[in-house]
């Protein structure tokens, strides 16, 4: 059985996690299913948006018991090779250069916060919780901590980590986990108004905006100068950046938005 599916739809493609059972908790095709995805979508210029979502009552509950229970007959290289798979997984993820939005449902708990944290933007259904409760098994979510930390700031991930506390939706909102919070039975109209928003930018633009934003998290002050004037210099010579201008002058839509 499928523990993912890719959906194509023009130029939205729809990544669901198929292991309903178990309210889509990681294993390993779990995760080397995203990674390939990633790398499938990356050079694929006709896909300009991914949503992410879970099937069944939740979008994803973190870690499967059974591969957790199986880490405990691993060596330490054991357990170097998995962590490292699992922080491809998220890599992957994040640095796609396509728009990727979760839709949220049910617990989002452990790595399901982590994959919500390399979104770039976030809808949750009002009823949602989201939790990283690893202390409380005795670890710690050490892969998913450098995402946790750029989207929330290092005061709430220390305050989420050491007490693994689960939140709310509406905690989840006030924190910066998530941008917006709906009824569950908004919460398709919620994400279909996200991604026709995402459609009228520009995806090179898009993309360089991602690039630039890691620059900002990680490079020296100096780099990151350096990077944002020959962004906005290739950006403005480039072929997206002047037909956009060219549009905006001449009150026309730029060509990459369709439809409208």
């Amino acid at each position: 059985m499928a523990v993912l599916t890719l959906i194509r739809n023009g130029p939205v493609a729809t990544l669901i996690l198929q292991r309903p059972a178990v309210h889509n908790a990681f294993n390993p095709e779990v995760i080397a299913g995203i990674t390939e995805v990633c790398k499938e979508l990356r050079d694929d210029p006709a896909v300009r948006v991914l949503v992410l979502q879970g099937d069944g009552p939740s979008f994803c509950a973190g870690a499967d018991l059974h591969w957790m229970q199986q880490s405990l007959s691993y060596t330490h290289e054991e357990n170097l090779a998995d962590a490292a798979r699992l922080d491809a997984m998220f890599t992957a993820l994040d640095t796609l250069p396509q728009a990727v939005v979760a839709r949220v449902h049910g617990a989002a708990l452990g790595g399901g916060v982590g994959l919500v944290c390399c979104a770039d933007y976030a809808v949750a259904a009002d009823d949602a919780v989201f939790g990283l409760t690893e202390v409380r098994l005795g670890l710690l979510p050490a892969v998913i901590a450098r995402f946790v930390a750029a989207r929330i700031g290092f005061g709430h991930a220390r305050a989420l980590f050491v007490t693994g506390r689960r939140l709310k939706a509406a905690q989840a909102l006030a924190i910066g986990l998530v941008h917006e919070v709906v009824s569950a039975d908004q919460l398709d109209a919620a994400v279909e108004a996200v991604v026709s928003d995402l459609l009228r930018g520009g995806p090179k633009a898009i993309a360089a905006s991602k690039a630039l934003l890691r620059a900002v998290r990680t490079e020296p002050l100096a780099e990151v100068r350096r990077l944002s004037i020959e962004a906005i210099a290739a950006a403005r010579t480039g072929a997206e950046g002047q037909a956009g201008l060219r549009a905006f002058l001449k009150r026309e839509l730029p060509p990459w938005v369709l439809n409208e």
